[in-house]
């Protein structure tokens, strides 16, 4: 249980990089910015795959298949929306959506797996449900009233970010369902050998993304100076360290996480995503949280500890 809490804390803080990226390239298209990513991810997974071509070989077409679906839709359509979100309404607010995932995801898994899982009690559930969404409302509270003092806010593109970053919590509530669920019907396969078959599959879809991206923006008549845009060095050097640690190594601690936990807990852990980015956020900005905030993070972690003591029951 604990080991399986480690892994996810490591895959969180990992996986909050992502939010850094399009606050630091903010003229940078939000396609380039997701297609660049995992183009270098699937970069990053080829020398991974050499080494680990032997266990590779082990998996079959469907496993490969699934790979794929989970790429498409937890890699390449999750971070489109949120780089979308992020670029359109700031960090805060798409961050405070995106924290909502360990309320659903949780809820989602509890509905779902109980025939594997067991059901966690939800009389034992609710405490530390409660406790996330009080956290996670008050750290939102307080960037709103933020956003409202600084005057000039264009809400229509707030809320068009809004809604990108409520799709990129759609996509993120099945992706480590339908992740965990492969992971627990193969405890013999290896989660470092599934995080790169994921890389791998990745890389087609964004070469393909990317001359897709290039032609539609030529035939458009778009000065953007692809193919690396205006900051090419700074671009390549982020896309490398987010592909590695947040893409690779993200992903195989969560996979170590899930092969642990109870879907239905180690859902409420990608609440550690939300921690690592608001802090990362707080950093670029040069600021301390405000009272509110510290307190909704506060919230937070005293629900995440009391949810890894809940067990579940078995049917």
């Amino acid at each position: 249980m604990w080991m399986g809490t480690l892994f996810a804390l490591i895959a969180g803080m990992m996986w909050g990089l992502v939010f850094v990226g399009p606050l630091l390239l903010p003229e940078y298209p939000a396609a380039l910015q997701s297609v660049g990513r995992y183009l270098a991810f699937g970069l990053i997974a080829l020398p991974l795959a050499w080494l680990d071509r032997a266990r590779l070989r082990q998996l079959s077409r469907s496993d490969w298949l699934e790979a794929l679906k989970l790429s498409a839709v937890g890699n390449l359509l999750y971070y489109l929306c949120l780089a979308s979100a992020i670029q359109r309404a700031g960090g805060p607010l798409p961050t405070m959506i995106i924290g909502t995932l360990p309320v659903v995801i949780a809820i989602a898994a509890n509905l779902r797996n109980v025939e594997r899982d067991g059901r966690l009690p939800w009389a034992r559930m609710l405490p530390s449900l409660g406790l996330i969404g009080a956290g996670i409302a008050c750290v939102n509270q307080a960037e709103l009233q933020a956003l409202s003092a600084a005057g000039n806010t264009d809400w229509g593109r707030y809320a068009s970010g809004a809604l990108l970053a409520v799709i990129a919590v759609a996509c993120w509530t099945w992706y480590p369902l339908r992740n965990a669920d492969w992971l627990r019907d193969h405890p013999g396969r290896s989660p470092r050998t599934w995080a790169t078959a994921q890389g791998l599959v990745t890389l087609p879809m964004a070469l393909l993304g990317y001359a897709l991206l290039w032609a539609g923006m030529a035939a458009s008549g778009s000065d953007f100076a692809m193919p690396l845009g205006p900051r090419p060095e700074q671009f390549i050097a982020l896309m490398l360290v987010i592909a590695l640690l947040a893409s690779w190594v993200g992903t195989l601690c969560w996979n170590e996480a899930s092969q642990r936990l109870p879907t239905s807990l180690a859902g409420q852990l990608i609440v550690f995503e939300t921690l690592a980015a608001l802090a990362y956020a707080f950093i670029l900005r040069g600021q301390w949280p405000a009272p509110l905030t510290l307190a909704g993070i506060a919230l937070l972690i005293v629900g995440v500890l009391w949810a890894v003591r809940v067990r579940p029951q078995r049917a």
